[in-house]
């Protein structure tokens, strides 16, 4: 039977079915956001009705709040939930450094918050996210809606001042409306090509008045697991170290998968 997913989808799953063996009964989750993210949800929720574990998920944004509930996983907020034993998420760039860009679904703040109240952040990604320098993805940044042009105005000036191989700011658009945040806020997109120095500008910007937050994770991950669409998976160490990693068995995938198809998931 052809396989019903493409290869880049393969990849995710993999990467998302290998984080899947980290997670005990018992303990308090993180849920991260975006399409890799979405897929260690789903197997999770899989996993709780194949085996009755009994785990509790802080979802990162309200798209991931909808799915998990959907697939039988507990949801509460991170207030409720306390400090959490592991975070489980995607990533749109990740250096040999484990050193990421987050933020490609406007979800960076709520992302950061929940990886940071965590004992763990374990990254999911595909090959394709692996870069030697971040900085190709467009970085995102947060901002608060008033004086948001006057904002953009100082970190195009602030930009100037940094070791980056672009300098373009853009305001991201869903349709022909500004993008909004889960908090209302809206997103600038910095086109910078080759991040120099992200240590340096990440404190930079966080001190820009009408700052949120941005999508530099930088120290936040602990481990990445990266999924290939021949069907392996890697954990990859600080440094860009490669490991093969454990799948757990205990799903059966292809009904699994089938079963998505036909409710149009996937």
């Amino acid at each position: 039977m052809r396989d019903p997913l493409s290869p880049a989808d393969r990849a995710k799953f993999i990467a998302a079915r290998g984080a899947l063996s980290l997670v005990e009964s018992g303990m308090k989750l993180g849920l991260g956001t975006g399409s890799t993210a979405n897929w260690f949800v789903r197997l999770l929720g899989e996993r709780i009705r194949v085996e009755g574990i009994d785990v509790v998920g802080v979802a990162t944004s309200s798209r991931t709040a909808d799915l998990a509930r959907k697939v039988g996983i507990e949801v509460m907020d991170l207030d409720e939930a306390g400090w959490l034993d592991l975070t489980v998420d995607g990533a749109d760039e990740v250096d040999p450094a484990l050193n990421l860009i987050k933020g490609g679904g406007g979800a960076h703040l709520q992302e950061k918050i929940v990886a940071t109240a965590s004992d763990r952040m374990v990254v999911i990604t595909d090959d394709s996210k692996l870069v030697p320098h971040l900085g190709a993805f467009p970085l995102p940044v947060e901002v608060i809606p008033f004086g948001w042009k006057a904002t953009k105005a100082i970190i195009e000036e602030l930009l100037e001042q940094i070791l980056v191989g672009g300098h373009a700011v853009t305001p991201r658009y869903a349709g022909q409306e500004m993008f909004r945040t889960d908090e209302g806020n809206y997103i600038l997109d910095l086109h910078l090509r080759q991040i120099g120095d992200p240590h340096r500008l990440s404190p930079l910007l966080n001190q820009v008045a009408g700052v949120v937050e941005n999508g530099l994770f930088l120290g936040v991950a602990d481990q990445v697991m990266v999924g290939y669409s021949s069907g392996e998976v890697h954990q990859m160490s600080d440094g860009g170290a490669m490991q093969p990693a454990p799948i757990l068995d205990d799903i059966d995938e292809l009904a699994f998968l089938m079963n998505l198809v036909d409710e149009q998931k996937v």
